[in-house]
C-alpha cells in the first residue's frame, strides 16, 4: 500500500475531497468538510479514523496500527505495507463511514449512497 493507493481509494467515495490544510505536501482527505483519513509529509501511513479509543487500542495491541501523532486517541495509523489491499480499504471506509454518520442531516442528505463491497 502507498499514497497512491489511497490516494485512488478515497477518491471514489461520494462527497470525499483532497486538500492540503497546513501545507507542505499533506494529503488530508474529508467529507464535508471532516476529515477521514491523513497521510503526512514523512509519507509512512495513512491515519485514519475508528470508532472509538478502545477499537484504535485493540488494533494497535494486535499490531495492526500505530498510534497517530498529532491526533484523538481515536486515531492510528496504518504504516505502509502492515496491512493488504482489502484491510486497508476497510480501514479507510470505517473511518469515512463514521465521519460521514457524524456530519449533520442535511449535508448527509445531499451526499450520494456509498456503494457497496
Amino acid at each position: 500500500m502507498d499514497r497512491a493507493f489511497v490516494n485512488a481509494h478515497c477518491a471514489t467515495l461520494p462527497g470525499a475531497e483532497l486538500s492540503d490544510p497546513w501545507g507542505g505536501g499533506h494529503d488530508a482527505w474529508k467529507v464535508g468538510g471532516r476529515m477521514f483519513a491523513c497521510i503526512g509529509v514523512a509519507n509512512d501511513g495513512v491515519s485514519v479514523k475508528t470508532p472509538d479509543t478502545e477499537t484504535a487500542g485493540l488494533l494497535i495491541e494486535m499490531g495492526r496500527a500505530e498510534r497517530a501523532p498529532y491526533f484523538h486517541r481515536s486515531w492510528v495509523r496504518i504504516p505502509w505495507g502492515l496491512v493488504d489491499a482489502g484491510e486497508m480499504r476497510d480501514r479507510l471506509d470505517t473511518s469515512y463511514d463514521i465521519v460521514r454518520s457524524g456530519l449533520a442531516k442535511k449535508v448527509r442528505a445531499g451526499l450520494a449512497p456509498r456503494p457497496g463491497p
